[in-house]
C-alpha cells in the first residue's frame, strides 16, 4: 500500500513510520487513522523490521484531529450519515460507525508485536498524544509539548487513553491533565513519567535509533514479542496468579525453542547470540490473545 500521508521507511531493521501533513502540523485525517492501522497490521508480516519509531514530519508530531470540518469536526452523524437507531429510537451503541478513530489506531498499535518507540519531535496534543499511550517507550525532543485538550473542545478524551494514562501516570495525574486540558512542557511528562527521556532536538533521531539497535542486536523477536504482549495485557489481570499462567507456558515454550537454547550456549561461550525464530512463523499457540480469541 502506498500511503499519502505517511512515510513508512524499512532500514537496518528498524521501520520509521512519519506522519507526514507538515503543512497541517500532522493532524489526524480519516486517511491518516486508516493507514496508520495498515502500516501496524503491515508491520507484523515483516520479520525484517525488529523496532518501530513514529514521528512527525516538520516541527510537530501531531496536531491532534484535522479540525478543518468546523463545528461538525467531532458529529459522526453529521459527517457520514446517521448511526444506527433501535425501534424506539435510541442510539444502537454496537454500529460499528460509532468506533472512534483514535482509539482504533491505538488498538492496532497495541496489537502491534514489535516495540514501538515514540520519537516525539514537537506538538502532540488531543489524539497526536493518545495514540502515543500504546506505544511503549516515549522519548521527546525539548521542542515537545503535550495536551490532553479535550475539555476545552467540548468532547472526553478518546484513543483508549481512560484505560492507558492512568496506567502510565497514575490517576491523579491522568485527571489534572484532562480536567484542565492544559498543554504541558516535555519537562513536566518527564517528570511525571509520560515520557522517559528529553533531548536536544537534533539529538531525538539518534538517541530513538540507538535504543532500537540496542533492541535489535541483543534480543530475540520472538521474545520481544512476547514480552510486549505479556506486560501490556497483564495490566488487566486481576491476580499475579493470571501472570504467572501467562509466564509458566512462556517459559516452557520458551525455553525448548531453537531460541532458548542458542541464548544459553552463547552465554557460556560468551560469544553474541545469532537469533533465527520468526514472529511470522514461530510464535507459540498458548496465547489466545492472537489465535481463538481477540477483542473486538
Amino acid at each position: 500500500m502506498a500511503y499519502q500521508t505517511l512515510k513508512y521507511e524499512l532500514e537496518e531493521q528498524i521501520l520509521t513510520i512519519t506522519l507526514n501533513r507538515p503543512e497541517k502540523l500532522n493532524a489526524c485525517t480519516a486517511l491518516m487513522q486508516n493507514e496508520l492501522i495498515d502500516a501496524f497490521d503491515r508491520v507484523n508480516r515483516e520479520d525484517d523490521a525488529r523496532v518501530v519509531i513514529v514521528t512527525g514530519e516538520g516541527r510537530a508530531f501531531c496536531a491532534g484531529a484535522d479540525l478543518s470540518s468546523g463545528a461538525d469536526t467531532f458529529d459522526r452523524d453529521a459527517r457520514r450519515g446517521p448511526v444506527r437507531r433501535r425501534a424506539d429510537g435510541s442510539v444502537d451503541y454496537s454500529d460499528p460507525g460509532i468506533s472512534d478513530a483514535g482509539g482504533q489506531i491505538a488498538l492496532g498499535v497495541f496489537k502491534c508485536l514489535k516495540p514501538v518507540i515514540a520519537a516525539v519531535n514537537g506538538p502532540a496534543v488531543g489524539m497526536g498524544v493518545t495514540m502515543q499511550l500504546a506505544m511503549d517507550i516515549r522519548i521527546a525532543s525539548e521542542a515537545a509539548r503535550f495536551g490532553f485538550v479535550f475539555s476545552q473542545r467540548g468532547i472526553v478524551p478518546e484513543g483508549g487513553s481512560s484505560w492507558f494514562l492512568p496506567r502510565i501516570v497514575g490517576i491523579a495525574q491522568a485527571l489534572e491533565w484532562c480536567y484542565t486540558g492544559r498543554v504541558f512542557s516535555a519537562e513536566e511528562a518527564l517528570a511525571c513519567g509520560l515520557v522517559s527521556k528529553v533531548v536536544p532536538p537534533d539529538q531525538l533521531g539518534p538517541t530513538a535509533r540507538t535504543l532500537a539497535r540496542e533492541i535489535i542486536e541483543k534480543t530475540a523477536p520472538v521474545s520481544i514479542a512476547l514480552i510486549r504482549q505479556m506486560m501490556w495485557r497483564m495490566l488487566g489481570a486481576d491476580h499475579p496468579m493470571e501472570a504467572h499462567k501467562i509466564d509458566s507456558r512462556g517459559i516452557y515454550a520458551r525455553g525448548r525453542s531453537a531460541d532458548g537454547k542458542e541464548g544459553v550456549l552463547a552465554f557460556l561461550e560468551k560469544r553474541p547470540a545469532v537469533f533465527k525464530d520468526s514472529v511470522t512463523k514461530d510464535m507459540p499457540d498458548y496465547f489466545p490473545w492472537w489465535t481463538e480469541r481477540e477483542y473486538k
